[in-house]
């Protein structure tokens, strides 16, 4: 099935989420499982973890149509040991939510460098993080998005991801998110077929496309190769709706999230239901 919707507001409790998905028409979501700017969040009560386990049967969504974004404080770059084990804790914790909620997989920035580590070894350093938080977690899967090469930020060349894949032990639980946005931002033209089937290609060589465990649909508010990580509601940036459309009916997505994290929130029944329609 296609699986496409976007990320919505769990205000008040998980089990808020669902119905807010279900209100715009959406086949699948995105959520944050504790509050994104902070590094520890309040306890996750039993009874809020039961309940959107409830409303996810109910409406029904399966795991594999929800990818929950980890928090944008996490780096697990950083070459600072202290500053890295907050981050390695803080991801950590959010994994053992994702766990009690139910959910199977859990998004997350690859992070900075600052410019005092090389790429390669940042990226290692990405990699060595992910196996330690998988060996004290089950069954949830670490989803490394590509970013739009902004300052230090890893992620944006593809084969930055696959050096990270490949330094996962556990290849059963490590994965790939693709942001059109950060793409574009990062210099990869998306707006024509040759164009969109050229990055995935090279996303293919780079770590393979059975890592793809979700997407990031977002139009660009900066140029081809800016490197401003700005998203637009879709069609209405610079990339147009001509990908959008295309990545919503390419068979190789089917069952891949496709999630928006596009701004205007009155848009997203709109924009979830021509996706839906492709």
């Amino acid at each position: 099935m296609r699986v496409i919707g976007p990320h919505v507001s769990a205000a008040g409790s998980p089990a808020a989420a669902v119905a807010n998905a279900l209100a715009v028409g959406a086949t699948g979501f995105a959520l944050f499982v504790k509050n994104q700017r902070q590094w520890v969040g309040k306890p996750l009560p039993a009874e809020d973890a039961a309940a959107f386990r409830a409303a996810m049967a109910a409406a029904p969504y399966a795991p594999g149509q929800v990818l929950p974004h980890a928090g944008y404080l996490i780096n697990l770059a950083n070459p600072d040991g202290e500053k890295h084990a907050k981050s390695v804790a803080s991801l950590l914790d959010e994994l053992r939510r994702c766990e009690a909620l139910g959910l199977d997989r859990l998004n997350l920035h690859p992070g900075s460098h600052l410019n005092q580590l090389s790429p390669e070894a940042a990226c290692d350093r990405v990699a060595e993080s992910i196996n330690r938080v998988l060996e004290e977690t089950r069954g949830v899967t670490v989803v490394i998005e590509n970013t739009a090469g902004q300052g230090a930020y890893l992620g944006a060349e593809p084969e930055q991801l696959g050096r990270i894949v490949a330094g996962v032990g556990d290849k059963a639980r490590v994965g790939i998110c693709l942001d059109t946005a950060h793409a574009f931002a990062a210099g990869f033209d998306l707006r024509t077929e040759a164009g969109l089937e050229a990055f995935l290609g090279r996303v293919d060589r780079a770590v393979g496309l059975r890592y793809l465990r979700g997407m990031h649909l977002n139009d660009s508010k900066g140029a081809l190769g800016s490197h401003l990580d700005r998203h637009e509601s879709l069609g209405k940036g610079f990339l147009g709706w001509a990908p959008f459309l295309a990545l919503a009916r390419d068979p190789r997505l089917e069952d891949v999230p496709l999630i928006l994290e596009t701004p205007d929130a009155t848009l997203w029944p709109e924009e979830t239901r021509r996706l839906l329609d492709a």
